[in-house]
């Protein structure tokens, strides 16, 4: 009878990244199939916001900001109490690549030092400290944590600039790392690793790669995303762990 209520029992996300593109998609997904999605983003709450969560499931989060990060775990914890201390999935989804000032790539010389540091703040740094923060509430609900890689983290992109790309790349070790000392407690840890996906931030030229590289000759669909995150949070990957899942249309081969 515990096992069935537990079973029962309404799961929760947490998800950075939340305001556009793959992230709103994803709390589509996991909304639609029940589950208290806690949104964090760099903005305040939306007033146009497409979910039917409000501002007491949002936490504005400025993950290149190490203090900013560890109040905004306190208050995920404390507004995980009314669950139990139960954490079902964490999906750190949040990430920045900062442009030249014509939109440009920025490659390894041409990146300020400022910039690397606030993109591995926030691409690197911050799933790691939300995971070790929220360790205890993941070990409860023996839950999962999907880290959002790119493929730039494994060839040089045309657009994506150089610290974006290294920090993604940091991203995918870090996600068997903590795959090995996360799994012990039960909880697994896998990454994504999406391609050409049909977003706001696309730039321009993107269609000679999905024409050059893509075998499915298409954009990839932000639902399509989410539908691969939503498998790796669920029983449906229950010995999924360490793994990292190209999202692409076949570019990565």
């Amino acid at each position: 009878m515990a096992e069935r209520q537990q079973n029962t029992e309404r799961k929760t996300l947490i998800l950075t990244g939340a305001s556009r593109g793959i992230g709103h998609a994803t709390v589509k997904r996991f909304s639609s199939a029940g589950w208290r999605v806690i949104t964090c983003s760099r903005h305040a709450f939306p007033e146009d916001c497409p979910w039917e969560m409000g501002p007491e499931d949002h936490i504005q989060l400025d993950l290149s900001d190490f203090a900013n990060t560890e109040a905004a775990i306190l208050e995920m914890k404390e507004r995980l109490r009314d669950q139990g201390g139960r954490l079902n999935a964490l999906v750190n989804n949040a990430a920045i690549s900062p442009k030249g000032g014509d939109g440009a790539r920025l490659d390894t010389i041409t990146t300020p030092v400022a910039d690397w540091q606030q993109v591995f703040g926030v691409n690197f740094f911050g799933p790691i400290l939300l995971a070790r923060g929220l360790i205890e509430e993941l070990e409860a609900a023996r839950g999962a944590v999907v880290n959002v890689s790119s493929i730039a983290g494994s060839r040089v992109h045309p657009f994506a600039g150089a610290a974006y790309a290294t920090s993604k790349a940091a991203l995918a070790a870090l996600t068997r790392e903590m795959a090995f000392d996360f799994g012990p407690k039960n909880v697994r840890v896998n990454a994504i690793s999406p391609g050409e996906i049909d977003t706001s931030i696309l730039s321009p030229g993107t269609e000679k790669i999905v024409r050059d590289q893509v075998p499915m000759q298409r954009l990839g669909e932000p639902e399509e995303v989410a539908k691969a995150i939503y498998f790796l949070c669920t029983d449906q990957s229950s010995y999924v762990n360490g793994a990292e899942l190209h999202i692409n249309g076949g570019q990565h081969v």
